[in-house]
């Protein structure tokens, strides 16, 4: 299937899907879940889900423990993004929304709360995420230019309940996990959970870890939550997969699959920690309090980057191995905010105090280059592990305190208006290896507005804005300045759209947005800094519900068109050295469908399909290179069953169904092979 073809295919799915949604049933209003709603949100308690509601039955099964439940295609909201336990749907992921990662951004939230993670949360406390861009960031106080990321936390809730999952896949990888949910008595319920796993990666590597979770939620008094936990995650053994430079402006050969390339001593180990406290407090009515204080941090010993350089068409190069010391990165980070709301009939008021803060700290650098000499990457390097040399390691620090006031009005049946005023003071300071210190302070007044009109019953159309003060990430590991902690940014967002209830289930979502960020990218010396600033425009639609009781789907597309200006830019694709006018990584257009058909023949059983298509990826700084356009298909099936009594899923389901052949971009002209087709099978248990 071409990508011209897919795009056709793709648009007239979307068409005949609105056509046959439209005629199936009378449209509903419009309303956001908030609006029906005329009392103060409570803090999240398991048992309440409406079916009817996907996000709330994916709440219910966090709390729960419950796994058997879980199905992306039926629990999506929209097409933005989302996950649920294993699997990651939608157009926009945690490290791309709209041509940028929020993650890198610092965009992050825990139930709402700002959160600072070195390590994502893993599934053992978030069973749910999603991305709030456009009218689904609505009910966020405080949104960002970059979307945010909002892991659902997994709430223990007041019933019994466990379950247990074991994962295989053909390559070899195990895969085992244990979730439960104990209560105490009437005020104090534990959750917990344990992983454990041993993986082949796509190209043969190894990585094996063991995680443990433990989570309370703790009633002292009449409206008040205090919910403590710790998640860990260490890794004994984790090989560092192999990275591909070519020795010019062109696209690398077709690289080896499921060959692990070695030397065997390019690995390492590592723990992943993250511990905090959630607390809700109803302080009176109308009055609500929370807060959460959490501390996210990653060791790694002795991690390396392993690349082979210079690549020719002939499958030669030479191999380079960066060998890192122990490197440590930790952060604290938290928000109180203190909400008063006020209804008057219809309409509902909700003013909101915030602050929030950080302190991050990272130890890099110190790193040995070794040069192993030249290779052919059909066979696997055999170089025995020489005497590391390592150098004074850097120290950086950031700190940021933020306090704000926002202001939420919904009016049933009318719309809603949110706005927001941050004040921020962000410092940063980089101990050099050769003494000195590099500081970076920054004092900035953010502020957001949108605005939302219910046209009719079924049609509402927004608008907004908002700016930020962003992290822009760590540089990666082919730059001459690798791990180093990145400036923070001023960034700014307009966009504006509209939804359609097509139904009283499916919705339509579109939407235009203009994001303007300064470009970071490797210069002509290699190292990774600002090359000036890039404009993302774009529009990105979505679809998502039941077309009938058997049958859900999920499609959406993104549109882009990024324009990098500044001094050196050409306007077209330049000689090497030179800056083109696409940033490295920008992909103009991506497509997806999901769909989940539950035959009336076969109850239990159900199938599923995902096909995505992604135009060409610019590769390199010049532009004189891309990542050809490719369109990738997966195909499942689940079982639901009873096994002595309890619920039980068996889960099948084959990746890259065709086999696509094709490049992941790692970085401006750094290459791997993307995963080629997978046949991977879990049962889970809910006891």
């Amino acid at each position: 299937m071409t990508g011209q073809h897919f795009q056709w295919a793709g648009a007239l799915m979307l068409l005949a899907t609105m056509a046959e949604a439209r005629g199936a049933a009378q449209p509903a209003r419009a309303l956001p879940a908030a609006q029906a709603d005329q009392s103060l949100p409570a803090p999240h308690a398991a048992g309440a889900a409406d079916p009817a509601d996907p996000a709330a039955v994916a709440a219910d099964v966090a709390a729960t423990g419950s796994r058997a439940s879980e199905n992306a295609v039926r629990q999506a909201g929209d097409a933005f993004g989302s996950t649920v336990g294993r699997e990651v749907i939608g157009i926009y992921n945690q490290m791309n929304v709209r041509g940028f990662s929020p993650i890198a951004a610092g965009n992050v939230r825990i139930d709402g709360l700002y959160f600072d993670p070195v390590v994502p949360p893993s599934t053992r406390i978030s069973r749910t995420t999603t991305i709030r861009v456009g009218l689904s960031a609505l009910g966020s106080p405080f949104p960002a230019p970059t979307g945010l990321v909002d892991f659902g936390f997994r709430r223990p809730g007041d019933q019994a309940a466990a379950s247990v999952l074991f994962a295989a896949d053909e390559w070899g990888t195990l895969n085992a996990e244990f979730d439960a949910v104990l209560p105490v008595d009437g005020r104090l319920s534990l959750g917990m959970g344990a992983s454990l796993r041993r993986e082949s990666g796509p190209d043969a590597t190894r990585e094996t870890s063991i995680g443990g979770t433990l989570i309370a939620r703790w009633n002292p008094a009449p409206g008040v939550t205090l919910i403590p936990f710790v998640s860990l995650l260490h890794q004994p053994l984790d090989d560092h997969r192999l990275t591909f430079q070519t020795a010019g402006e062109f696209l690398p050969p077709l690289l080896p699959r499921r060959q692990r390339f070695g030397p065997d001593w390019v690995n390492g180990s590592g723990l992943d920690l993250n511990t905090g406290v959630l607390a809700d407090w109803q302080v009176a009515p109308g009055w609500l309090l929370r807060a959460g204080l959490f501390r996210s941090s990653r060791t790694r010993n002795r991690q390396m980057t392993n690349l082979v350089r210079g690549l020719q068409p002939d499958r030669t190069g030479t191999q380079r191995v960066i060998v890192d010391p122990q490197l440590d990165f930790a952060a604290v980070s938290g928000e109180v905010r203190l909400t008063r709301q006020i209804d008057e009939g219809p309409r509902r008021h909700q003013i909101h105090l915030a602050f929030r803060g950080r302190s991050g700290d990272r130890r890099f650098g110190g790193s040995d280059i070794l040069e192993l000499g030249a290779v052919q990457i059909d066979t696997p390097s055999q170089v025995p592990e020489p005497a590391f040399n390592f150098s004074r390691q850097q120290l950086d620090d950031v700190k940021q305190v933020t306090g704000g006031i926002a202001y939420e009005g919904r009016w049933l049946g009318v719309g809603e208006v949110a706005a927001g005023l941050q004040w921020t003071d962000y410092k940063k300071r980089i101990d050099l290896p050769g003494g000195g210190v590099q500081a970076t302070n920054d004092r900035l007044l953010l502020y957001n507005i949108t605005v939302s009109a219910n046209i009719t019953d079924a049609l509402v159309v927004y608008a907004g804005t908002v700016n930020g003060l962003e992290e822009s990430g760590t540089a990666p590991g082919n730059a001459v300045n690798r791990n180093e902690a990145l400036p923070a940014i001023r960034t700014r967002q307009f966009d504006a759209g509209l939804r359609l209830a097509l139904t009283d289930q499916i919705q339509l979502v579109a939407g235009v947005f203009d994001i303007t960020k300064p470009y970071f990218n490797l210069d002509a010396a290699g190292r990774f800094d600002v090359l000036g600033d890039v404009v993302n425009r774009g529009v990105e639609a979505s679809i998502a519900g039941p077309l009938t009781p058997t049958l859900s789907i999920v499609a959406g597309g993104v549109w882009l068109w990024p324009k990098v200006s500044g001094p050196g830019v050409v306007a077209g694709p330049g000689l090497g050295g030179a800056i083109g006018p696409r940033p490295v990584a920008a992909i103009g257009q991506r497509l997806e469908f999901s769909a989940d058909w539950r035959p009336p023949f076969a109850p239990g059983l159900s199938f599923d399909t995902r096909v995505a298509y992604r135009s060409s990826e610019t590769a390199t700084v010049s532009n004189r290179v891309a990542v050809p356009a490719r369109t990738v298909m997966d195909v499942g099936g689940r079982y639901r069953f009873r096994l002595a009594g309890n619920d039980a899923l068996l889960r099948l389901q084959v990746n890259n169904l065709f086999d696509v052949q094709g490049y992941d971009l790692r970085g401006a002209g750094a290459y791997g092979p993307i995963p080629g087709r997978l046949v991977q099978a879990y049962v889970t248990i809910d006891l």
